[in-house]
């Protein structure tokens, strides 16, 4: 295990950083302006909320910027707001951290953030609810603020449910399909599992420590006994898996897409899933005191690269396979900071770039999705490019830099990724790499598959009609289908996007300057090339490559040559049946966890129903009909109360008469 680096100092936030609160404080305020003004707020609600987030990016540039003119050492400052919680030895601060992990973070949620409210003014456009939209959009921004620019795990864990509540909203957005509620259920319960993980962690810390602020939990990581440590790092594990759609919590994460694209984008993008590795990689001076807790994240993180480039392989929902390749860019980016030093900056580059294509692809999405009528099923669609033009190449720009095509954001920053796992050690090396490798190629096979079927090949979708999407819609679908380009306010992003999806790796990672920049949140970033690998990491580049092309070739071959079936194929091979099945992953959680749950909760009722309330009621009864048994005898007649007094005296004086006589 590499040591863990020194911490620097943390100073008092000062100058430009004092304002740092405005950068929670302006969507918040948004989201409440929206959420209490009402209709009353429909006619400009969606410009106020597309306003409070574009200033809140300029806040977080301007606080970049001064942290930039800053030396490292002093980079890391602290703006402590009030007193939170004050119960015994217990002391909670508001406050935020203005660090280069906090900024980088809060660049990427209002910068992208900015783009996703402004496509959103034109994919929403037609709905009577988008007032209310861009209401929930703004408080999941304030939330996913607070959750990276708290100072403590308290703070953080009040974003965190704040980011679960505003997932649970904007997923179940359409309130009258039942699909998109039970969606927006699931995710609430899957991550409540996450969260009761990320709430025992912070216990944990207040019982070894008597503290959960940042600066001191981290200055005091080695108190903590190496037992504790353990359980703390894989509770938080298990926190960063409900967030971040990892194993084995990722069932929600594809049902997550009923709700409108935008909220797909910014789920996937810049926020919700993003948060777990942003744990792991704030609690870096944990882990790196914690080697089991490290193995296990990057196991978790190996396993679900593979679960999500294996399964999106066999959809057919453009949507969906998006969906699951994000489950597998997030566990590169998991088994990344699970690596520690050798890791951590390449996890975060990949986060970032990862940004920019992932938001442009579910934007691209939805930009196919308004101009065919809301459909998502990729065998309807077919020669789309002709008829989307802005919307086909700046999808192929993020589709390039997700399969690590040479030269695009992807194929540097996954690389890194990749050759930072050959350097787990002799045996962890050689399988953590060979699973990533091996999703490289798969990911250039199922992103193949979806271009080859959207964008080219005959047009399927004249010779139908558009689908109800949902029974619950009040709308009839039109007659035809009439595929067009966006509008504006929806293309501008997207072309934004593009460009961040070809240059920000090459920026990103070229002189380390984004290694450098977080060296006083994450340590000195140590090279693959500076620590033993199972082989010379330079061939990475070259392997990557080549799976690449084996993977789209092997798309092109199977899809691009033949015609593709309206209909999706019922007979087909196991390993297709199980990964459209998710792997079996939502029957496995039904039978373990959702059916045994239910058993119990019916044996709980039944025990209560008949064991406690049986007594309780029970003994009531009891007395009840002993009472109404003994008011019988209450005739209300003297005459019968005189009997009774007298049969009583008789008996009593011949019990002292007995008495007597024996004592005679």
């Amino acid at each position: 295990m590499l040591a863990a680096a020194p911490l620097p100092e943390v100073l008092p936030a000062e100058g430009a950083a004092g304002a740092a609160w405005l950068l929670v404080a302006l969507p918040a305020l948004g989201a409440l302006v929206l959420f209490v003004g009402g209709r009353r707020t429909d006619r400009w609600g969606h410009l106020l909320g597309v306003a409070t987030v574009v200033a809140s990016f300029v806040v977080a540039v301007v606080l970049f910027a001064g942290s930039l003119a800053l030396p490292a050492e002093e980079r890391v400052r602290d703006l402590g707001l009030y007193e939170w919680i004050a119960v015994g030895s217990l002391n909670v601060e508001f406050g935020l951290r203005i660090d280069p992990l906090s900024l980088t973070f809060a660049l990427l949620i209002t910068g992208v953030g900015s783009l996703i409210h402004i496509y959103s003014v034109g994919y929403m456009s037609h709905d009577p609810d988008r007032r209310k939209f861009f209401a929930q959009l703004n408080l999941f921004v304030a939330a996913m603020l607070v959750l990276v620019l708290g100072n403590g795990f308290v703070t953080l864990y009040l974003g965190w449910e704040g980011v679960g509540l505003a997932s649970y909203l904007l997923i179940g957005f359409y309130t009258g399909r039942r699909s998109a509620g039970s969606a927006a259920k699931k995710a609430f319960l899957m991550n409540r599992v996450g969260d009761v993980g990320l709430a025992l962690a912070i216990f944990l810390l207040f019982v070894e420590l008597g503290t959960t602020q940042y600066a001191e939990v981290f200055a005091r990581a080695g108190e903590i006994s190496p037992g504790a440590l353990t359980a703390i790092t894989l509770l938080l594990l298990l926190g960063a898996c409900g967030k971040s759609g990892q194993f084995p919590l990722q069932a929600w994460l594809p049902d997550a897409m009923e709700g409108p694209t935008p909220v797909s984008a910014l789920i996937h993008a810049a926020t919700m899933v993003t948060a777990g590795v942003y744990l792991i990689a704030r609690s870096n001076p944990l882990y790196d005191l914690a080697p089991v807790g490290q193995l296990v994240v990057t196991i978790i993180g190996a396993i679900t690269l593979l679960i999500g480039a294996i399964v999106g392989c066999a959809y057919d929902d453009i949507k969906k396979v998006l969906a699951y390749s994000t489950v597998s860019q997030i566990g590169y980016m998991m088994l990344a900071v699970g690596l520690g030093p050798v890791g951590y900056a390449a996890a975060i580059a990949h986060l970032l770039t990862h940004g920019f294509f992932k938001a442009g692809l579910f934007l691209g999405a939805g930009s196919v999705m308004h101009g065919m009528a809301d459909e998502t099923d990729m065998r309807r669609f077919g020669g789309l490019w002709r008829h989307m033009p802005v919307t086909f190449w700046t999808f192929t720009a993020g589709f390039l830099a997700l399969i690590g095509f040479p030269f695009f954001s992807g194929f540097y920053t996954k690389d890194l990724i990749i050759e930072a796992s050959l350097t787990a050690g002799p045996v962890a090396g050689w399988i953590l790499g060979g699973a990533a490798l091996l999703a490289a190629g798969l990911t250039a096979f199922y992103m193949t598959r979806l271009m080859l079927m959207t964008f080219f090949g005959p047009e399927r979708w004249r010779d139908l009609h558009p689908r109800r999407i949902d029974a619950a819609d009040l709308e009839d679908p039109p007659e035809h289908y009439h595929p067009h380009e966006s509008v504006a306010s929806m293309t501008v992003p997207m072309i934004l996007l593009a460009i961040g999806s070809v240059g920000a790796g090459a920026f990103l990672v070229g002189g380390e300057r984004l290694g450098h920049y977080l060296e006083a949140s994450l340590g000195v970033p140590v090279e693959p090339y500076d620590v033993p690998a199972v082989f010379y990491v330079g061939l990475v580049p070259y392997l990557a490559t080549a799976l690449m092309l084996v993977g789209a070739g092997t798309a092109y071959l199977l899809v691009g040559r033949r015609e593709v079936p309206v209909e999706r194929p019922q007979r087909v091979s196991l390993p297709v049946r199980a990964a459209r099945a998710d792997l079996f992953a939502n029957a496995i959680n039904e039978g373990l966890i959702a059916r045994p749950g239910i058993w119990l909760s019916r044996a709980l009722v039944y025990l209560d129903n008949r064991g406690v309330d049986g007594v309780v009621n029970g003994t009531a009864a009891m007395l009840g009909g002993t009472s109404g048994r003994l008011r019988r005898t209450q005739t209300g007649f003297v005459r019968s109360y005189a009997l009774t007094i007298l049969g009583g005296s008789v008996v009593l004086v011949a019990a002292l008469l007995t008495v007597g006589g024996l004592g005679g």
